[in-house]
C-alpha cells in the first residue's frame, strides 16, 4: 500500500524469500529473477506465501467499512432476471436465462415462442459453489444433441459432454483436454469437430487450469457420437509448427468444412477448405487411418484474417482485413481462387466488425462507429444497403439468426440499459424492430444518471474516446471520486455495459465512472490496434495517463480520488501505469494482470501473445518489454559489474534511477515486475510514493497463470476491491 493524508496501521507484509543465484542471460544483460520460486503453485512455499498474502489482504478488507454496504447493494441490484439472446436450431428455440443471483445461466428449450420453456441444462447443479461453468454449447442442426463443454473454476480447459434434447439424457461421450475450441457439427448429426491439446502431464490426476506447462502442439479431431475419444479422427495437426492453433466452420450447406488456422492473437489466419462430399464413405474413411483431411490451401499466409460468412455452393464470402484495416467483405469462387473481388468496401471511418447471411440473400452488418454499434441490412450478393436498424448509442451483445430464417434477434445494452432483445421480421417490406424482451433492474433509475462520450489528446496529439457515467448536475470542483477503467490490447473493443456494481458506485458513493478507448484494442480498426501493440506498447500507457490527466484537470477529481482498474492486459496496463506515474494514483486495481514480460510466453498459452506484446527471446523485442532503449543503461554498464544486477540493495537500474534528473532523459518503463522501485531511492518527495494497490488473481485462471501476480501480491473480488477504494479515497455512503 502507498502514502495518504491519514494513513492506515502499517501492514505486515509476509517475507518472500529472495534467491539471488537465479539470473538469467538476455542478449547480453543479466536480469535477477529472485522470485522465480513462485512460478510453481504447487510449491509448498509458494502455497504458504498466498495464504499469507491472501490473510493480509482480509485484514485490510475487514476494516473497509463501506465493504458489506456494497455487498448488499450490489447483491439487491443483481438479483434480476436476465435473457440472453434466442437461437434457432432443429426447429427449436433456445436462450440462457438467469432469474437473478445464479451462479451460471441455465439453458431452456422451448419448441416455439409461444410453448413454456424447459431447463435444457442447468450447471449450477454440477457444484454448490456455482465454479462449473457452461462455457459452449453447440446444437446439432436436426435439433436431436446438444454438445456443451464444462470449464472448472475458470481455467480455460474444458471438457465436452453430449445429451438428448427431446428426453433430456446424457450421452456416455466425455471429450477431455479442449482448449480454444468451437464445437462444429457435421450436417448429419453424426458427430462434431473440435481442438485439443495433448494432455499437460502423463499419468497421475491433474487439476486442470492449475498447471503452467506450455500448450503446443494442437490438433484438429473429429467426435463420432456414441464413441470413445480415443477412436477420434484425428483431422490435422502440424509439428513442425506446435504453436498453431485450429478452428473450424462447416458450412451451412453442410458441403464444407473450412479451417482457420492462427499462430498468436493477432488478427490474422491462414485459410484452408475440404470438400466433405468427396469423401466416399465420409469421415469414417479416416478411422483407424494415419490419413487427414484433404483440406485444400486457399489462403497460406498470415497476412490478413478470414472469416466465413457465407457461401452458394463453391462460390465463398468472408469478412477481411486484408488492405482493409476497417475490415471488408470479399468473394471467391473456389474454382477460381486467385480470383477475389469486393462484395462490401471497407468503409473510410467505422469498422465492420460482424456480418451475417439471413433471410435468404441479404446480411446483417454490425459497425462499430466511435465505439458505438450500428446495424443494417444490406444485399448478399451486391452489397447495397437495403435498410438501417435504428439502436439506441450502446452494444450489440448479441445476433442470432440463418440465412434461411427471415426472423432475427438482437441484444443489446448500454450504460444505462441493462438489457434489451429485439425480434426483426426481415420479411416484411420494412423491417421493424420489436421488444422480445427487455431486463428491469429493480431500484434503478436510468434517469437519475446521465453517460456522455468526449474526446482528449494524448501525448502525440492522438484523439482518445473516454464515456463518462456519473449521476446527473454534479459540479465539477475536483472533488469526485473517480473509476477509470481501461484495457487496450488484442484488438479488443471495450464499448458501452450495463453494470450493476458500477451504478452502485455512481449512486451510493457518489463515483464517476469511466472507460477510456486507448490504442491497442480494436475501436477504429487494426491500425488503431497496431499502434498500441509491440514496439508501440507505450501509446497504451500515455493514453491512460493522459486520459487520468483529463479528469483532474477538468475538475472531476483529484489525484488522491483516482481510482483505476484494468483486467489481464488491462492489469498489466495499471501496473505499468503505476511504475510511470505513481504521483497521478489515489488507488489502483490489476485484475489477473500480465506482470512477467520477459516469461509469460513459456506459460500455457502464453507464446500466443507475443503477437501483440513481443518476446524476450528476440533481442530488440526484449528492449520494448524490459527498459526502452535508454543512454543511461549504457552508462550504468560502463560504471557497474553486470553481476551488481542481482544484488538485493543496489543495481544498475538503481543506479540510473539516482541519475535520471540530472541527465533529463525520462526512462520509459513496461515491464511491470521488472520497473518496481523503490520511492526512498528516487527522491525524498512523498510523490513517488505507490498508491494502494490490490492486485487479484486466481488459481484456476490458466491463461493469466497466478505467477504473475504473485510475484507483486495477491487475491479477492467486487465489493472487496471497491471497499477497498472507497476506504483508501474516504468516501462515505449515501443512500
Amino acid at each position: 500500500m502507498g502514502s495518504l493524508s491519514d494513513p492506515p496501521p502499517p501492514l505486515h507484509y509476509p517475507l518472500a524469500r529472495r534467491d539471488c543465484s537465479v539470473v538469467d542471460d538476455y542478449h547480453g544483460v543479466l536480469v535477477s529473477d529472485p522470485y522465480r520460486w513462485l512460478e510453481n503453485p504447487d510449491f509448498e512455499e509458494t502455497k504458504a506465501f498466498v495464504e499469507a498474502q491472501a490473510a493480509l489482504t482480509d485484514s485490510v478488507l475487514v476494516e473497509c467499512g463501506e465493504r458489506e454496504r456494497l455487498r448488499e447493494q450490489i447483491t439487491n441490484l443483481f438479483d434480476h432476471p436476465r435473457y440472453q439472446t434466442p437461437f434457432k436450431r432443429g426447429g427449436k428455440y433456445f436462450y440462457f436465462h438467469n432469474s437473478g443471483l445464479q451462479a451460471q445461466s441455465v439453458l431452456y428449450v422451448q419448441s416455439d415462442l409461444d410453448s413454456e420453456a424447459e431447463v435444457l441444462l442447468d450447471p449450477n447443479a454440477r457444484r454448490e459453489d456455482g465454479t462449473v461453468a457452461l462455457s459452449s454449447v453447440s446444437i446439432s442442426r436436426d435439433g436431436k444433441y446438444l454438445a456443451y463443454g464444462l470449464s472448472l473454476s475458470g481455467s480455460d480447459w474444458v471438457t465436452i459432454k453430449v445429451m438428448r434434447i427431446d428426453d433430456k439424457m446424457p450421452e456416455p461421450d466425455t471429450i477431455s483436454w479442449v482448449k480454444f475450441s468451437s464445437i462444429s457439427w457435421t450436417d448429419d448429426g453424426n458427430g462434431f469437430f473440435y481442438g485439443r491439446y495433448p494432455a499437460p502431464k502423463e499419468g497421475g490426476d491433474v487439476d486442470a487450469g492449475t498447471e503452467t506447462d506450455i500448450n503446443l502442439n494442437h490438433q484438429l479431431c473429429y467426435h463420432f457420437l456414441g464413441t470413445d475419444q480415443s477412436e477420434d479422427v484425428l483431422c490435422w495437426k502440424d509439428p513442425e509448427n506446435p504453436k498453431y492453433f485450429f478452428d473450424t466452420i462447416v458450412t451451412e450447406d453442410g458441403k464444407y468444412v473450412t479451417l482457420a488456422i492462427s499462430e498468436g492473437c493477432d488478427p490474422v489466419n491462414k485459410l484452408y477448405y475440404c470438400d466433405l462430399s468427396t469423401l466416399s464413405g465420409g469421415l469414417h474413411v479416416l478411422k483407424g487411418s494415419k490419413d487427414m483431411l484433404p483440406f485444400v490451401k486457399l489462403v497460406d499466409n498470415f497476412e490478413a484474417r478470414y472469416y466465413l460468412v457465407a457461401n452458394n455452393d463453391t462460390e465463398f464470402t468472408f469478412l477481411t482485413n486484408k488492405e482493409s484495416p476497417r475490415y471488408k467483405l470479399v468473394r471467391v469462387d473456389l474454382n477460381k481462387p486467385e480470383i477475389w473481388s469486393d462484395v462490401l468496401p471497407e468503409d473510410q471511418n467505422d469498422v465492420l466488425e460482424s456480418a451475417y447471411a439471413v433471410n435468404g440473400n441479404q446480411l446483417l452488418v454490425c459497425y462499430l462507429s466511435d465505439v458505438k454499434h450500428i446495424l443494417q441490412i444490406r444485399d448478399l450478393k451486391t452489397g447495397q444497403l437495403l435498410h438501417n436498424l435504428p439502436i439506441d448509442i450502446g452494444t450489440v451483445t448479441g445476433i442470432s439468426g440463418k440465412r434461411k430464417d427471415a426472423e432475427i434477434f438482437i441484444g443489446f445494452t448500454s450504460f444505462l440499459t441493462p438489457g434489451i432483445i429485439y425480434k426483426c421480421n426481415l420479411s416484411s417490406e420494412a423491417p421493424e424492430m420489436k421488444v422480445f424482451r427487455e431486463v428491469s433492474v429493480p431500484g434503478f433509475n436510468r434517469d437519475d444518471f446521465c453517460a456522455e462520450q468526449v474526446f482528449v489528446s494524448s501525448k502525440d496529439g492522438t484523439k482518445i474516446p473516454i464515456f463518462i457515467v456519473s449521476r446527473k448536475d454534479i459540479i465539477l470542483d475536483g472533488s469526485h471520486p473517480t473509476l477509470l477503467y481501461g484495457y487496450g490490447g488484442f484488438n479488443l473493443s471495450q464499448t458501452p455495459t450495463f453494470s450493476v456494481g458500477q451504478i452502485v458506485l455512481a449512486r451510493n458513493l457518489g463515483f464517476v465512472f469511466c472507460i477510456v478507448n486507448i490504442r491497442g484494442g480494436g475501436e477504429y480498426g487494426e491500425e488503431w490496434h497496431k499502434s498500441g501493440s509491440l514496439s508501440k506498447k507505450q501509446n497504451c500507457f500515455d493514453d491512460f495517463i493522459a486520459a487520468s490527466e483529463f479528469l483532474i484537470s477538468t475538475g472531476y477529481t483529484n489525484s488522491g480520488r483516482l481510482c483505476i482498474e484494468g483486467r489481464s492486459n488491462g492489469g498489466l496496463l495499471i501496473a505499468a501505469c503505476i511504475n510511470q506515474r505513481p504521483d497521478l494514483f489515489g488507488c489502483a486495481i490489476a485484475h489477473v494482470g500480465v506482470m512477467d514480460m520477459l516469461r509469460f510466453h513459456k506459460f500455457t498459452i502464453g507464446h500466443a501473445w507475443t503477437s501483440e506484446y513481443g518476446c524476450s527471446d528476440k533481442k530488440d523485442e526484449f528492449q520494448w518489454l524490459f527498459k526502452a532503449q535508454n543512454p543511461l543503461l549504457a552508462k550504468a554498464d560502463s560504471k557497474l559489474s553486470p553481476y551488481t544486477n542481482i544484488h538485493p540493495k543496489f543495481t544498475r537500474y538503481s543506479w540510473m534511477m539516482q541519475h535520471m534528473a540530472a541527465e533529463k532523459d525520462p526512462l520509459i518503463r513496461y515491464s511491470p515486475l521488472h520497473n518496481v522501485t523503490r520511492p526512498w531511492e528516487k527522491s525524498s518527495d512523498s510523490s513517488s510514493q505507490y498508491p494502494p494497490t490490490m492486485l487479484l488473481t486466481a488459481d484456476h485462471d490458466d491463461r493469466v497463470v497466478p505467477l504473475h501476480s504473485l510475484k507483486l501480491l495477491a487475491i479477492d473480488e467486487a465489493a472487496d476491491r471497491y471497499g477497498f477504494a472507497a476506504k483508501i479515497m474516504g468516501v462515505s455512503w449515501n443512500d
